[in-house]
């Protein structure tokens, strides 16, 4: 969020599943809304979904993203927002879906880890790819070195993804994304320049 905000990206609000979320605080600094939909006050999953679909609907944004939100959100939710709710991953996708990647991804040996902004479906992690980031994996790497170069990345790709989005220029064909250059050409899609 801190990234979109520094991009320049309007935001129409932050909503938070967590009262005393860090971001939250960051928004009302910048002067964008916030709101709580607490998921402890709801019984299940799918009375929590409805609320914050409802509580989402009342600022009428263009795009969700779902940066830093760490629920598994039920087909219902993912069904009302197709198309417009994306996501950032800490990995390659479909590399390591799910929880604890960069321990699995040096676990795993791999040479190259990265992050993925994705469009979000009910299949967990597994929505059409907008843009990815690559990272080396160093020999002696601790996760939480790993999780740094990682994050760095988050920071570029999220923002230039969602402004593709609100420009219009992003075209999803089953689980292939094109950029459509100025000229109204699909290009393939390409990370930002590494400054």
């Amino acid at each position: 969020m801190q990234a979109l905000l520094e991009a320049g990206i309007p935001l129409a609000a932050v909503i938070s599943n967590r009262p005393a979320a860090r971001g939250l605080d960051i928004a009302r600094s910048h002067g964008v809304a916030t709101a709580v939909v607490d998921h402890r006050e709801h019984p299940d999953r799918e009375s929590f979904d409805r609320a914050l679909a409802a509580r989402i609907d009342t600022f009428q944004p263009d795009l969700v993203v779902l940066a830093g939100f760490m629920r598994i959100l039920t087909p219902t939710f993912t069904r009302a927002f197709a198309g417009r709710l994306v996501n950032i991953h800490p990995s390659l996708l479909p590399a390591f879906a799910g929880l604890d990647t960069h321990r699995r991804a040096l676990e795993a040996g791999v040479r190259i880890h990265g992050c993925t902004v994705h469009f979000v479906t009910e299949e967990l992690d597994h929505g059409p790819v907008i843009a990815q980031a690559a990272v080396p994996v160093h020999e002696h790497d601790t996760e939480d070195e790993l999780a740094a170069r990682v994050l760095a990345q988050e920071h570029r790709i999220l923002p230039a993804a969602v402004n593709w989005f609100l420009a219009g220029r992003l075209r999803v064909n089953g689980m292939r994304v094109s950029l459509v250059d100025e000229n109204m050409t699909e290009t393939a899609l390409r990370v930002p320049e590494t400054s």
